[in-house]
């Protein structure tokens, strides 16, 4: 066993780094979001604490090479990952409310939160190479041999991880579980050395996952619901909603905003506003047969849509199972012929599908009202454009201004489309006459030359048709395109010029 302790130490902190990096996502989601600035912070910030570590563990080898050293490293960096367990709510909630920026509050987070188990991480691979060294004539083959091993275990925890842990078991019981093997570890390389005390630092850490679990049980029983499906970590609760003051179920995936939501009073409208801007498809396609719709979340619309076009069929692409088994548990959600439901990202789907259809709605976002950029380009618009039948209609629910820098992504967006499709509408949800308003926007593409009618014999779809947007909207933003599309770029400027 001690001829391979190393190997096995060293492959094992290789997982534990990338596992680490890839639940960090998890636990930063509800409170800063998924999008690019936040894995860019996540990436460039443990990078540098793994740089520091390699660094720092190297210098002190040399000066102390001994396996209680090289234990006590390891254990330091298992309880402070077991420590954020504890703290990762404080620091993430403090940090919401005291700096709206974002690009700053995402690295400090990360380093708060990651950075010194990841400096104590970086320092295992140097520290082995030391006490693996028997001879400089072979040095050259041990580092590299400790270091491929280290970036074995790396790959095995990111697969691991994206694959299996997250999904089965949360963003908190991994980090005990982490924490937990960092223990373990410790002890079997310093032999009996402090062995009382790692002893009981493990028994406190199993008695966490317990915990954990009893506290979860307890919180869902009070009716909030804290889950990690393989692409997103789901909050579920009762709150009102802040407009109407009407008691809701809502479906959080990111700050800020409400993905999906149905209402507690009885009713069985749609909750959220701009849900329902969703039925001018019947206006501008009255003869509406077989949908499309992008982005399930809760089914909300799906089954609005249903009960509304009689005899009318919908596909649903919704690229998360958990998603899907959610709705099932909380939203009433039930099997329909008439419905059918595709685990799939929007945009394989899309490319792959032959089907043609009346009507594609668009209602995908993966944070901080960002759509996945895959979906927003002139790529992707020409596939919705080919799949539509000859009077289809797509209609995409945007979050943005129209004017100045919060309507950066709107412009961009719509000026993609309107090189596709011979017309293109927006209306603004909350206020049909406030440009610089970053706020729900309802782009409908039509794919007939026909101009359609200006007002509608339903009232409630009038109503709608009365928000449409008649001011200019300045062409002065790029296309989107695959190989170009700055979509969380343009999203963080609004949001920045929201929080000033």
């Amino acid at each position: 066993m001690k001829k391979h302790l190393l190997w096995i130490v060293v492959f094992l902190c290789g997982a534990v780094v990338m596992i680490l990096e890839l639940v960090g996502s998890r636990i930063l989601a509800p409170y800063l979001g998924t999008s690019i600035i936040v894995w860019t912070s996540l990436i460039g910030v443990i990078l540098g604490c793994l740089s520091l570590g390699y660094w720092a563990g190297g210098r002190l080898a040399d000066r102390r090479p001994d396996y209680s050293t090289f234990s006590m490293i390891i254990l330091i960096a298992g309880l402070l990952i077991g420590l954020d367990t504890f703290t990762k709510t404080y620091i993430l909630e403090w940090l919401q409310k005291n700096l709206s920026d974002i690009q700053i509050s995402a690295p400090i987070a990360t380093f708060l939160l990651f950075g010194l188990p990841s400096v104590l991480l970086g320092m295992i691979a140097p520290y082995a190479v030391r006490l693996k060294m028997d001879d400089v004539k072979h040095s050259g083959e041990t580092v590299g041999n400790l270091y491929a091993v280290s970036t074995v275990g790396s790959i095995a925890g990111t697969f691991l991880a994206g694959y299996y842990l997250i999904e089965l078991f949360g963003s908190t019981k991994i980090l005990l579980m982490l924490s937990l093997v960092l223990v373990a570890t410790s002890m079997l390389t310093a032999g009996r050395g402090g062995f009382v005390m790692k002893s009981l630092a493990a028994l406190l850490l199993m008695a966490g996952l317990v915990a954990v679990d009893s506290y979860s049980a307890v919180r869902e029983r009070a009716g909030f619901v804290d889950v990690d499906t393989r692409y997103s970590r789901i909050w579920i609760y009762k709150t009102l909603h802040y407009a109407t003051q009407k008691p809701i179920l809502a479906l959080v995936t990111s700050p800020g905003e409400i993905q999906s939501a149905k209402l507690l009073d009885g009713s069985d409208d749609l909750a959220l506003k701009y849900t329902r801007y969703y039925r001018l498809a019947g206006h501008f396609n009255p003869g509406i047969r077989d949908s499309l719709l992008i982005g399930g979340a809760g089914y909300s619309f799906a089954k609005d849509y249903l009960k509304r076009f009689a005899g009318a069929r919908m596909d649903v692409v919704e690229i998360d199972p958990g998603m899907t088994a959610l709705a099932r548990k909380y939203f009433d959600l039930v099997d329909d012929s008439r419905l059918s439901i595709i685990h799939e990202d929007g945009r394989t789907f899309i490319n792959r599908a032959s089907k043609k259809y009346d009507a594609i709605f668009c209602d995908a976002f993966t944070s901080l009202y960002t759509i996945p950029f895959q979906l927003t380009t002139r790529e992707s618009v020409m596939r919705m454009y080919d799949l539509l039948n000859e009077n289809g209609v797509v209609l995409a629910n945007i979050i943005s201004a129209i004017d100045g820098d919060e309507g950066m992504f709107l412009r961009a967006e719509y000026r993609t489309y309107k090189s596709v499709f011979p017309q293109v509408l927006i209306f603004p949800v909350a206020d049909p006459d406030d440009g610089r308003l970053a706020q729900n926007i309802m782009l409908v593409a039509i794919k007939s030359d026909t101009p359609p009618a200006a007002r509608s014999r339903n009232r409630e779809l009038d109503e709608y048709l009365g928000h449409k947007w008649t001011g200019d909207i300045i062409q002065d933003m790029p296309l989107l395109t695959d190989d170009l599309a700055p979509v969380d770029s343009y999203i963080i400027k609004m949001i920045r010029k929201r929080q000033l």
